[in-house]
């Protein structure tokens, strides 16, 4: 009988390789049962949100005032979050800022929101990149469809927005407090210039 280069047999050398392919697959499966459920499960409560939103009264133009920002906000000046309904129900977003300064470029993202039936028109699918759906839930929304805080049930981002660029400072903390309230830590908020009409280049 042929033997290994390191004296086993073939048939020793094969046994061996299936039990540690045998073992292997084990630890997969096992894996997957224990983290499956984790996966699953979520340790933050959900973002609570607005009774009722009147979405026509919601849609067009809210300045970012605040923000704890996605990647591509952190540098943002200028932003502009500007909502119109499409024929097909869903919500044409255009989010509009400059980079880094009020002279640099203009910049835009079109994501599409799409109402989560159940919630009172006030939680939304934002997808930039098909399939996968942002939340975007309305937490906050005064009477007079003014300002609003706009967040996510992970507490990662939150967006402070009003109708117009600047609010008064009682108003500001006023809302700043809001965000403390649904879970957020506020010491990452980071104020959005805004300086309107735009320079001139």
């Amino acid at each position: 009988m042929t033997m290994a280069n390191n004296g086993s047999s073939p048939i020793t050398v094969l046994r061996a390789r299936t039990d540690i392919m045998r073992t292997s697959r084990i630890t997969l499966i096992t894996l997957a049962l224990v983290t499956m459920p984790l996966l699953g499960c979520s340790t933050n409560a959900p973002m609570p949100h607005v009774a009722q939103v009147d979405l026509p009264r919601y849609m067009g133009a809210w300045y970012v005032i605040a923000t704890i920002p996605s990647f591509p906000e952190r540098h943002a000046y200028n932003a502009v979050e500007s909502y119109a309904m499409r024929p097909d129900g869903k919500i044409q977003t255009t989010f509009r800022y400059r980079n880094g300064s009020f002279g640099a470029p203009v910049k835009t993202m079109h994501p599409v929101g799409t109402v989560q039936p159940g919630t009172g028109q006030a939680v939304w699918g934002e997808q930039f990149v098909w399939p996968i759906q942002a939340e975007y839930v309305i937490a906050y929304l005064d009477s007079s469809y003014r300002t609003v805080i706009v967040g996510r049930s992970k507490r990662d981002y939150v967006w402070i927005m009003a109708r117009s660029p600047t609010l008064a400072p009682q108003e500001y903390a006023q809302l700043v407090q809001k965000v403390a309230s649904l879970g957020y830590d506020t010491s990452k908020l980071r104020e959005v210039p805004q300086q309107w009409p735009e320079p001139t280049p």
